[in-house]
C-alpha cells in the first residue's frame, strides 16, 4: 500500500528540547493510524510535527508528498485536516459558519457553493439539524462532530483527530468511532488519530505507534491487536492488557 506519512529517524520536540529520538514508521493511505503513549510521552509533540506547526529537529517528515518547511506550509494547509481535542469551534459562529470557515480562507467558492458543500458535510456528521446554533448550545459529542465536519472542509488526504473521545461518554464515544469508520470507508481517506482510549483504538485502528516517555522514542508499532498479544515489550503489554481486554 502506499504511504501518506513517512518519518525516517525524526526527533521531535521544541528547539532546544528533543522529547522522542529516531522515530521511524509511516502511514498508508486510507488506514486509521494511532499515536499513543503516556501522558507526555510525545504523541501530541509528532501530531503537532505532521501537521505543520513545527519542524522537525532531525531526520525526514513527509506529508502527502510534501517535505516541511516554511515554503510548503500554505500548500500542506491544503491537504490536511485537523480536529483538536475540546473542537475548537469558534463560540461566536454558528456550526455551519464554522464548517465555511477554510473555504472562505483557501478556496474561491462562492457563498451559496461554500454554504452548499457545509450543509453536506454537516449532513455526513449527522449533524445539519445543527447548522444554525452555536457551539454553546450543542453537546460535546456534537461539537466534535461539527468539528471533523470542518477538518475535511477542503477535502484533505489526511484527516487528524486529537483526543476525540476525551470527556465524552462511553455511548457518545462508540458513536464516535462509529463515524470515523463510516467516513473511513465512504471517503478513503487517510485518518491519524491521537488517543489512550482503548475502546477506541481497538476499534478504529488499522496499526498504532506507541511512545514513551522515560525511553524518549517510540517502543512499538503494528495493529492493536497485535501489540497486546504478541509484544514482548512489558509496558506496552500492560498498556494494552490494563482493565477488561477488547476486540
Amino acid at each position: 500500500m502506499e504511504n501518506i506519512i513517512e518519518l525516517e529517524h525524526v526527533d521531535a520536540g521544541y528547539p532546544g528540547k528533543v522529547i522522542l529520538r529516531d522515530v521511524t514508521f509511516s502511514v498508508r493511505r486510507g488506514e486509521v493510524f494511532i499515536l499513543l503513549g503516556g501522558s507526555g510521552c510525545g504523541k501530541t509533540t509528532v501530531m503537532h510535527h505532521l501537521i505543520g506547526l513545527n519542524p522537525v529537529l532531525a531526520g525526514r517528515l513527509t506529508v502527502a508528498g510534501l517535505e516541511w518547511s516554511r515554503r510548503t506550509r500554505a500548500e500542506l494547509f491544503r491537504k490536511i485536516g485537523v480536529m483538536y481535542q475540546s473542537g475548537a469551534l469558534f463560540g461566536s459562529m454558528t456550526c455551519l459558519e464554522n464548517v465555511m470557515l477554510p473555504m472562505e480562507e483557501f478556496t474561491r467558492l462562492k457563498g451559496k457553493d461554500r454554504r452548499e458543500k457545509a450543509m453536506a458535510l454537516l449532513n455526513d456528521v449527522e449533524m445539519a439539524d445543527a447548522a444554525d446554533r452555536l457551539p454553546a448550545e450543542i453537546s460535546g459529542g456534537m461539537r466534535k462532530r461539527a468539528a471533523i465536519a470542518r477538518a475535511m472542509a477542503l477535502d484533505p488526504e489526511v484527516v487528524f483527530l486529537d483526543e476525540p473521545s476525551a470527556g465524552l461518554d462511553p455511548i457518545t464515544s462508540s458513536a464516535l468511532d462509529d463515524l470515523i469508520l463510516r467516513l473511513k470507508n465512504e471517503t478513503g481517506k487517510t485518518f491519524v488519530v491521537v488517543t489512550h482510549e482503548l475502546p477506541s483504538i481497538f476499534k478504529i485502528g488499522d496499526r498504532a505507534a506507541m511512545f514513551d516517555k522515560a525511553r524518549s522514542g517510540m517502543i512499538a508499532l503494528g495493529s492493536p491487536q497485535e501489540l497486546r498479544d504478541w509484544s514482548d515489550d512489558p509496558f506496552v503489554r500492560k498498556f494494552f492488557n490494563r482493565g477488561e481486554s477488547h476486540g
